[in-house]
């Protein structure tokens, strides 16, 4: 099969290229745009209870209209505020309101916190709309403009938070990181390759090519969201430039190296070309279906974001592998050896002696190598068990410096911290009849004494008094620990204990959704990383033909995962004293490091398994491994390493921690686990490694390994 892609590919590379232009330009002009949400409760399942909320309020209070932003006034000097001061919020408040926004509809002046630091103006989101699309972040820009000339010659400043605001913010500081990562990206590819291939053409190649390519997966995710109604969250652009460049300039690499070795070997440039696209096209696609698996696993998610993001990766790999087997390999073809312009260094075959020596040390002391490689990754693993989820997506998603972030921590000098975004109780007639009045006195009071809830209001009933409404402050910021703790504690037990006979409560709101996203990501936890597991042993059982080889390359991979949790918990959470990190960082970790940490290991030990098959013992063999792999493993892991680390300048916290995470667990997988770890430990294990079957034996008949594909050098 490969063999018949190569000889297509080298000689018909026009047809190739015009194939993908079609392709692209079809992809481009029918895809819908690519689209993403902020707001969580768009991941969970109906069954959850925050759902459930949701749900009644729709049906039982079709006008009711949500806070969409809160107006935060303050006076410049720190001071409290003055009758004066509050004169003017009323005033700029009632000009706001007079003016037409696309899902806003009354801006409330409230009284002046008890403290009188702090007033606000609620602003109030039209019936049925949402506080997170366009429309509301479009609204909050309007509201922001406007009410700048209205404070000028007053002593009060202004911000805007809430809903709409965070989301705003967030989506903004999601583009300015798409464009930080992008230039940071591009920028470390064009470097890197450049030192290694000192070649200006195959520098600059990889950006074109994936940059085509990346509108193809773009428009096809686009298009699979759209079908399936499925839900991205706002960091999925940002990672795709990173997925894209990252890992289709390894598989670049994996072509070019196979390509470079032919030419040495005296062949003609098209016929080292398909040569090129036959041997290293098994290596791609094993690589680039293993990493398609792991991100397939996510469909068993119960939340419908990792659903999205699973085959949404999934598709970006899958296009990016067929490009490198086919655009790739198509572009050089015409190009020929210029494509290593102005360098004269592929003529000439390198002797690898750093990688050489280190292969030999291996060699003569496996257990040396396996013991402290091991050691490593334990203690690093042990302390994966302090991480700590954070579900705040707002104040992950934006900087500190953001308008809403800003306007928050100064609300909260004078009101509750749960006053940016109370909790909404109902209570539900599930006869279908009237409630009675004195049950709904009771039931708020109830509420009223729950730990946590720093004021409950009187409730509305619906039109068929059949459900009242509670809106309730919480103590502590809505995203809090503590508030979680207490949402699933007290309050949620309160709620469900105090309702009267014939009636149901429902707690819904922002920390009744974080509280069920905690609920379904164990659940997920216990589910997709176990069958994910199942699948790539399987599939390593298959490519190896071996029963124990899998076992303890999984085991490597298991201890690099762990190995990335406990070192991002030790940084961000001991050593810079955050209270957590994202929810979402172990499903990431598990996304990069496990997927990429298995192609690692399958580059190395297939090195190996040929180099046994040429008739050396287990040592010699990985020794040779190490010598003749190790290069080109370092090179992948240092290019995808760093373009995961470019995610740390997108300025929010969720994508530096996943950067710095994503990124050492890359790094890891390629410096510890493939390059000493599992070449360190086959040589231990020898022959029995590869049982039942018989990888390691000589092909004495043929006198040729079927490996032939092997990984050649760098250097």
């Amino acid at each position: 099969m490969f063999a018949a892609l190569g000889r297509l590919v080298a000689r018909r590379p026009w047809f190739v290229i015009l194939g993908w232009v079609v392709v692209a330009v079809a992809v481009l002009a029918t895809a819908p745009k690519l689209t993403s949400t902020t707001n969580e409760a768009q991941f969970l399942p109906d069954h959850y209870e925050s759902i459930k909320a949701l749900k009644l309020q729709t049906s039982a209070f079709p006008d009711r209209t949500d806070i969409g932003a809160i107006m935060v006034f303050d006076r410049k000097d720190g001071a409290k505020l003055t009758a004066a001061d509050s004169a003017e919020v009323a005033k700029i408040s009632a000009a706001l309101g007079k003016k037409s926004y696309p899902s806003f509809s009354t801006i409330t002046p409230t009284p002046a916190s008890q403290n009188k630091l702090v007033q606000t103006s609620i602003v109030s989101m039209k019936p049925n709309k949402p506080a997170f699309d366009v429309p509301a972040m479009n609204s909050v820009k309007s509201l922001r403009a406007d009410a700048k000339p209205l404070l000028h010659g007053t002593d009060l400043r202004m911000g805007v938070t809430g809903a709409a605001a965070q989301s705003l913010d967030s989506q903004d500081a999601s583009k300015n990181a798409e464009a930080i990562v992008g230039i940071a990206t591009v920028g470390l590819i064009l470097v890197l390759l450049a030192i290694i291939f000192r070649s200006v053409l195959i520098a600059i190649m990889p950006i074109i090519t994936i940059g085509l390519v990346s509108q193809v997966a773009t428009g096809l995710i686009a298009m699979a969201n759209k079908a399936f109604d499925l839900k991205a969250d706002n960091s999925i652009q940002v990672i795709l430039i990173v997925v894209l460049f990252g890992i289709g300039t390894d598989y670049i690499l994996f072509f070019l190296f196979r390509y470079r070795e032919r030419l040495r070997d005296g062949e003609p440039s098209r016929s080292a070309v398909a040569h090129a696209v036959e041997r290293a096209g098994e290596a791609i696609a094993s690589a680039g279906g293993a990493v398609i698996v792991a991100f397939m696993a996510l469909v068993l998610s119960s939340l419908s974001l990792f659903r999205s993001i699973g085959p949404a990766l999934a598709i970006a790999v899958a296009v990016t592998v067929v490009a490198s087997l086919t655009l790739v390999p198509a572009v050089v073809s015409l190009l020929g050896t210029r494509v290593f312009w102005p360098s004269k260094s592929w003529k000439t075959e390198p002797r690898a002696a750093r990688f050489a020596a280190i292969g030999r040390a291996l060699g003569k002391h496996p257990a040396r190598f396996a013991l402290v490689s091991g050691i490593f990754l334990a203690v690093l693993s042990a302390f994966a068990i302090g991480f700590k989820p954070t579900f705040d997506l707002s104040s992950t998603g934006a900087p500190k410096t953001a308008e809403s972030t800003v306007a928050l921590h100064t609300l909260q000098r004078g009101l509750p911290a749960g006053a940016t975004d109370p909790t909404t109780v109902y209570l539900h007639s599930t006869s279908g009849g009237a409630l009675d009045p004195a049950q709904l006195t009771g039931f708020g009071a109830r509420l009223g004494k729950a730990e946590g809830v720093a004021q409950v209001s009187p409730p509305a009933l619906s039109q068929d008094k059949a459900t009242a409404v509670y809106s309730m402050v919480l103590s502590h910021d809505p995203a809090s620990d503590t508030a979680l703790a207490d949402m699933k504690g007290p309050i949620r037990t309160t709620a469900h204990e105090a309702a009267p006979s014939g009636t149901e409560a429902l707690v819904g709101g922002t920390t009744s959704v974080y509280v069920d996203l905690q609920q379904a990501m164990n659940r997920d936890y216990a589910v997709v990383f176990p069958v994910a597991a199942i699948v790539i042993m399987l599939i390593l059982a298959l490519l190896l033909r071996s029963l124990v080889a899998p076992l303890y390359l999984m085991a490597s991979v298991g201890l690099g995962f762990g190995a990335t949790l406990g070192a991002a918990s030790l940084v961000f959470q001991d050593a810079l004293g955050r209270n957590g990190l994202i929810f979402l960082l172990p499903i990431y970790i598990y996304l990069f490091v496990v997927a990429l940490g298995t192609d690692y290991n399958i580059l190395m030990i297939a090195r190996l398994r040929e180099e046994a098959r040429g008739g050396k013992d287990a040592r010699a063999a990985a020794a040779q491994a190490v010598k003749h792999a190790g290069p080109t493993v370092a090179a992948a892991g240092l290019i995808l390493g760093g373009t995961f680390a470019s995610l740390m300048l997108g300025g929010n916290a969720l994508l530096t921690s996943m950067g710095f995470a994503i990124s050492f667990g890359i790094l890891v997988a390629a410096f510890v686990m493939a390059m000493f770890f599992t070449p360190s430990l086959t040589a231990l294990i020898g022959h029995a490694a590869w049982w039942p079957g018989h990888g390691d034996e000589t092909r004495v008949e043929s006198g040729v390994s079927p490996l032939e594909s092997e990984v050649p050098s760098l250097e």
